[in-house]
Order: C-alpha cells, then structure tokens, then sequence
C-alpha cells in the first residue's frame, strides 16, 4: 500500500498536545509518547486522532493516521457554522456562536486548531470546565456532531427547504377570510 504525504493531499494537520509518560519498572523508567492530532482538508471535513509510541514523531504519525481514518464532513456555511452549538465531553463543554465576516477565529489552542483544520475563518468559542486539551477536542467534536445546515434538516424531516422557512399560519376558511363591518 502506498503512503501518500498529507501535504499532497491538501490536508491540514495540527499538533493540540504531546504528553510524555513513563513507565517505572526494575530498571528505571520507560518514556513514551502521545501525540493528540486534528486533521481537515479546509473544505469542512475534519477528524483527530491519539497516536502513542516510544518518540514523538512517531507518536505523531501514527496520530495523523488515526485522524485520517477519524475525518467527517461538518457544515459550514459562508466559513463560519450554521447555527450555536454546545459541545460536552467529560468535565468539559465548548461554545461555538457563529461570526459575521472579518471576526476571525475567536478561540483557545485546542478549539482553535479545529477551527482552522475545518476551514472556518469566523467563529466564536469559549472552552468552559475542563482545560485538558483531549477533553476539550472531543467536546468540541460533540458539537460539530450536533451541527446541521438546512439541507440536512429538510431531508431529515422529509420536507423540502423552503418548508422549513414557511411561517406555519393557520389556513383561511371562507368566513375568516371575510371582512368584518
């Protein structure tokens, strides 16, 4: 199987945290790494990934790939998201409100690295509870799960767009519709 370079592909990594851990056997203490990864082509497709291993790019490598393999597309309308959304995992919660054009990325390292991997040029974030970068990266993914755009919404409920922006007024009858003197 060939490896292709993520480069060539048009996809944006980002390292959000190596952690080193140890070991303590007889002989001393075992290092190892863990890489936390978030890959996205820009185009609103991301995915992230926990790679482990003895040195660091290793340990990153094998994040990108889990990422890869992790990638889902997330609605983005006009390079923000569609709607507010509230993330949760653990201890963890993520705000994101959308921004009009020119705001920018309003966001911490963890969030922000989705952000930018997604292709999301404004938004507005803010980390609540836990600060543990894994925690606040997968509540952060929660909310994008939790994210629509109205296409996704009218196909789910079986209707078409324009239905969803309809005003639902009561039909007129005959007798309502006539004018009262």
């Amino acid at each position: 199987m060939e490896h292709k370079n993520p480069n060539e592909l048009g996809l944006i990594e980002k390292v959000v945290h190596i952690n080193r851990v140890a070991k303590v056997v007889k002989g001393g203490r075992n290092f190892s790494f863990n890489a936390l990864v978030v890959v996205g082509d820009g185009k609103g497709k991301a995915g992230y990934g926990l790679g482990k291993a003895r040195e660091v790019t290793d340990a990153i490598g094998k994040g990108i790939e889990i990422a890869k393999r992790n990638m889902k597309r997330y609605p983005i309308i006009n390079n923000t998201i569609p709607h507010s959304i509230v993330g949760k995992f653990g201890a963890g919660r993520v705000v994101m409100r959308p921004a009009s054009h020119g705001t920018g990325v309003i966001a911490g390292g963890a969030v922000r690295a989705i952000m930018e991997c997604l292709g999301v040029t404004d938004v507005l974030t803010k980390s609540l509870g836990s600060a543990n970068p894994h925690n606040v990266v997968k509540a952060g993914f929660a909310a994008l799960e939790n994210s629509y755009d109205a296409v996704l919404m009218a196909r789910k409920r079986g209707c078409r767009v324009r239905d969803l922006f309809e005003i639902n007024t009561p039909p007129q009858t005959a007798e309502s519709a006539a004018p009262t003197t």
